[in-house]
């Protein structure tokens, strides 16, 4: 959680209770870049809302360019939140819910209610006697207005299904969020313990953007809880080629499971140390070489 751009996001105004739900969650989950990558799901659980309602949040605070997307084949999308960018009229207002039938069938009703001679006054009885006898005339009688009975909950504007909702399973909707949180978890220390390293060798932070984001996920999926201890050690290897590219995180990946072997034995594994060891196993061949040729004439001589 980035507590920067959470305290951007609360003063802001010009969205509604939806859209401002889902904006928070989003900086809730980001990083300091303001990266983060929930599903649609996990963002409707967290705000209690539909999954319809939050990609309609989504889509408006995209249209204000307080967010920005990024779509991943076979993955999830990654959310860039940017509060400074924040252009509420830059938004189209959000469309009017079309009516339901059942609505204007009650609006109707009402008017000819009003209008039919019936509920001013019956027949030798007293005037506003008239909304008794609509709801006890029957349906079939000629000209009588009919008593609509509006639905209790607001039409959701999906197509009904026939088929009956499965309830989802809290036990696994919990486990994968503790999953999501731990794997958060642990990227966040494999950055601290790099970025710990890395400022006390340079004197400077490391740059953290979208790209080394999926490094860092990828080396946990590599190295599992060893990747942070490895990330370190890492920035501590006196090697020409990585001091010229500052040790960068790149590198790192493109050869993890060496610098993981490395560490486990510490041994840093230098290009000049390595030119020595490869010297120093052809002299011993060479040796052994040398010693089993005179072996073998000390034996035809005898």
């Amino acid at each position: 959680m980035s507590t920067v751009i959470m305290s951007q996001c609360w003063p802001l105004q010009g969205m509604t209770a939806a859209q401002k739900a889902v904006l928070i969650s989003l900086a809730d989950q980001a990083n300091d870049e303001g990266v983060c990558w929930p599903s649609v799901g996990s963002i409707a659980k967290r705000t209690c809302l539909s999954s319809r309602a939050v990609q309609e949040a989504i889509a408006w605070l995209h249209e204000a360019r307080i967010v920005q997307r990024e779509y991943r084949t076979n993955s999830s999308t990654y959310y860039t939140v940017v509060p400074e960018r924040y252009e509420p009229q830059a938004a189209a207002p959000k469309r009017r819910r079309r009516k339901h039938p059942t609505e204007e069938g009650a609006n109707g009703a009402q008017g000819v209610n009003q209008a039919h001679p019936l509920n001013q006054a019956q027949e030798g009885g007293e005037p506003g006697a008239g909304g008794g006898v609509n709801q006890a005339q029957g349906r079939g009688e000629p000209g009588a207005p009919r008593t609509v009975i509006e639905p209790s909950v607001e039409p959701s504007g999906e197509p009904p299904s026939c088929l009956p909702a499965v309830p989802a399973s809290p036990a696994k909707g919990r486990s994968k969020d503790e999953a999501e949180q731990a794997r958060q978890e642990a990227c966040r220390e494999i950055w601290s313990a790099y970025s710990a390293a890395y400022e006390a060798r340079y004197q400077t932070l490391p740059i953290r953007n979208a790209k080394v984001n999926r490094n860092v996920n990828d080396l946990l999926k590599r190295l599992g809880g060893e990747a942070a201890a490895v990330a370190a050690f890492y920035v501590g290897i006196e090697d020409s080629y990585l001091i010229r590219t500052c040790h960068d995180f790149g590198n790192l990946l493109s050869k993890a499971e060496a610098y993981r072997t490395q560490w486990a034995t510490n041994l840093q594994m230098t290009g000049s140390k390595a030119r020595q060891m490869e010297k120093t196993k052809a002299n011993v061949s060479a040796l052994e070489q040398a010693l089993a040729e005179q072996r073998a004439r000390r034996e035809s001589n005898a």
